[in-house]
């Protein structure tokens, strides 16, 4: 049974120069520091950096509604995308030396809310939307030349979501979630009976198509958006499906860079749970359980990737973000609760603020 704590409040109100002293000590000395969006629950939007002890050690103001962050594996650095169909990005420093600075999308473009480092820590890329044409890109930016944005290429369809970076630091994975959008329309989906997802295998370096896959046609409607690896090098995707209310899909599945995609049958009552809507996977830190959470039915659910079941199940009210912890996975709810869950010892700690729907480990001591 998970226990409560107080909530701590955060000695400094930002990354910059009012990182206070107690506050950076937070930060040096947590053996585990977690980065979600958050939205405050005075109003207004941020990012923030908390700890496994139920700290929170510090956040930096957004212009708007965040999503999902990466983290340079040599400087660093955090970059917090906008929430789709979101105009900026916010690079910051988690050790407050330097301030924030926004990067804005450019002109017909869109962020979709997630990007990646390459290896080198050199470039960025982000997964972007060429609004007119209905078409998904990959951003490229220059990290060194102060994130100037360089070019960018095909992620070989509509509505790119997630993408991760595989194994081997050549090849990118990207979610094409199938969906048109445009912002003269919000967040209003403009094909739903023409809906084309696709999981694309990319070559980081020259932009080539490696190989992409498909579901069966006759699930054309069900939305690929999120992804984490297993111990096998195996793509892990959780799907949000845009079809009849009444019609029950899988939802969660797997593909490989050899060309093998599938579903795995979640039990019925399970499936009726998640309410046709995934938020967000992610995989323990040795890859031996793939987290995958529906703040829409308020459940999420821990799977054995080697015997594609069910490990674990919980209810918790808007819960989606999912990270490794050491020992298991940390989620966290909308609702401001951080907790562990299957195998993780974390008691259950309630925040004054709201967590947005990804929750990423920045590091582990």
């Amino acid at each position: 049974m998970w226990q409560r704590r107080a909530f701590l409040k955060a000695a400094g109100a930002g990354f910059a120069a009012s990182l206070l002293p107690r506050a950076a000590l937070a930060l040096e000395r947590s053996e585990l520091v977690f980065a979600s969006s958050i939205q405050k629950r005075a109003g207004g939007y941020a990012a923030a950096l908390v700890n496994e002890a139920g700290t929170l050690i510090s956040s930096v103001d957004l212009p708007d509604r965040g999503h999902d962050i990466t983290f340079s594996p040599t400087t660093g650095q955090g970059v917090v995308f906008a929430r789709q169909p979101g105009t900026f990005a916010v690079i910051f420093d988690p050790s407050g030396h330097a301030g924030p600075q926004t990067l804005p999308s450019v002109e017909g473009r869109h962020f979709f809310g997630h990007g990646a480092f390459s290896p080198d820590g050199k470039l960025l890329y982000a997964t972007e939307n060429d609004f007119e044409n209905a078409r998904g890109v990959i951003g490229i930016y220059d990290v060194v030349g102060g994130f100037k944005r360089i070019g960018e290429f095909d992620t070989f369809g509509t509505g790119p979501h997630e993408m991760l970076l595989m194994p081997d630091g050549a090849t990118f994975v990207v979610a094409n979630g199938g969906i048109e959008t445009h912002p003269d329309y919000g967040r209003a989906e403009l094909n739903l009976e023409t809906m084309d997802p696709s999981i694309a295998f990319i070559d980081r370096r020259t932009g080539t198509l490696i190989g992409q896959l498909r579901l069966d046609a006759g699930l054309h409607q069900l939305s690929i958006r999120h992804m984490a690896f297993d111990h096998r090098g195996r793509v892990w995707f959780g799907c949000q499906f845009r079809g009849p209310t009444e019609d029950r899909p899988q939802l969660v599945g797997y593909a490989t860079h050899d060309g093998e995609i599938r579903l795995i049958e979640l039990p019925d009552d399970m499936l009726l749970d998640m309410r046709n809507y995934i938020g967000s996977v992610a995989a323990s830190a040795d890859g031996a359980l793939i987290g995958v959470s529906s703040p829409e039915g308020n459940t999420i659910l821990a799977i054995d990737p080697d015997e594609a079941s069910v490990v674990a199940a919980h209810n918790m009210r808007n819960v989606c973000g999912i990270a490794p912890d050491g020992e298991g996975l940390l989620i966290s709810s909308g609702e401001g609760e951080l907790g562990g869950f299957a195998g993780s010892p974390a008691p259950l700690t309630t925040f004054e603020l709201n967590f947005d729907n990804h929750l990423r480990l920045l590091r582990a001591v």
